[in-house]
């Protein structure tokens, strides 16, 4: 792969990345952004974050199959690497990790050591697509001890994603800090992500209505509606009278992902719908200011 300009070199196998990180015993803060590529603006605000605490962003680019389903679209994933390493360039990326399947599981996926995250894991979008959570928090523990870093950066649109890795970080002992950036949206509200693609134009008209929903459901609960049951069932329907096909519409506490109770003063929304093509999801923190 020919080198650019602005990026300090590509690296694709795990030796040659740390001989590039680890070239002196006191090294400046690390940043490590984890991305399967086909970058937005979303994914840029990650590195942005990145530089503004790290002095060095290790991007990495990759697709995981472990957390694609048999039926998902990990074959048809959209991968754009020229397209991406022109932005990376553009953001001020301090390294790119382009890791093969070869060196990632080097004794085949199927006699792969996994990790799974108890509990948090096997809810929501959990429960909608057994084994995701799991390939998410085998790769990013992969990637933690490839790059070493001192953070790394997830987007909280993925909010259960950040939830799982946290746990994760925390029951391991990882000495990594997790940081979550807010999400980054079109200016109709829609979240972005790689799979708003698949949405027609006609889809793409709908697809605001998601955010819309949690937006009004969270006004219901903002204004001290506790009757969380009829909420999800106004979001389901909501989402039914924009064409989408629910997957969940749930309240759950932001911490622990569990149910809320009456007497809790903090709510996260969350929300996946199939429409089309596309699988989307999507959350609202209420009650309380987003942490990092």
């Amino acid at each position: 792969m020919q080198r650019r300009e602005g990026i300090a070199e590509t690296r694709s196998t795990i030796a040659r990345l740390r001989s590039a990180t680890d070239t002196a015993d006191k090294r400046p803060a690390i940043g490590l952004v984890p991305t399967m590529g086909n970058l937005h603006e979303g994914h840029l605000k990650l590195v942005a974050a990145c530089l503004k605490q790290c002095q060095h962003a290790v991007v990495s680019i990759y697709v995981n199959p472990l957390q694609f389903g048999p039926n998902e679209d990990f074959g048809s994933y959209p991968r754009t690497l020229d397209a991406d390493l022109e932005k990376l360039q553009d953001a001020g990326a301090s390294l790119v990790f382009i890791p093969q399947d070869a060196e990632l599981y080097p004794e085949g996926r199927d006699n792969q050591t996994r990790i799974h995250v108890p509990g948090i894991s096997d809810i929501l979008c959990g429960a909608s697509r057994p084994g995701h959570f799991d390939g998410v928090a085998t790769i990013v523990l992969k990637l933690f001890n490839i790059v070493q870093p001192d953070r790394a950066f997830f987007g909280r649109k993925d909010f259960q994603q950040l939830q799982v890795l946290r746990t994760m970080a925390r029951q391991l002992n990882l000495p990594i800090e997790l940081v979550g950036v807010p999400t980054q949206r079109a200016d109709d509200g829609l979240a972005l992500s790689s799979r708003n693609q698949y949405l027609t134009p006609a889809e793409r008209e709908r697809a605001p209505a998601l955010y819309a929903t949690l937006q009004a459901l969270g006004e219901r609960l903002q204004a001290g509606e506790r009757d969380f049951q009829g909420l999800v069932s106004k979001g389901r329907q909501l989402l039914e009278q924009a064409g989408m096909r629910p997957d969940y519409v749930e309240i759950r506490n932001p911490e622990t992902l569990q149910p809320p109770a009456e007497a809790d003063q903090a709510f996260v929304l969350l929300c996946a719908a199939y429409l089309g093509k596309a699988r989307l999801i999507d959350n609202l923190v209420v009650g309380t200011p987003e942490t990092s």
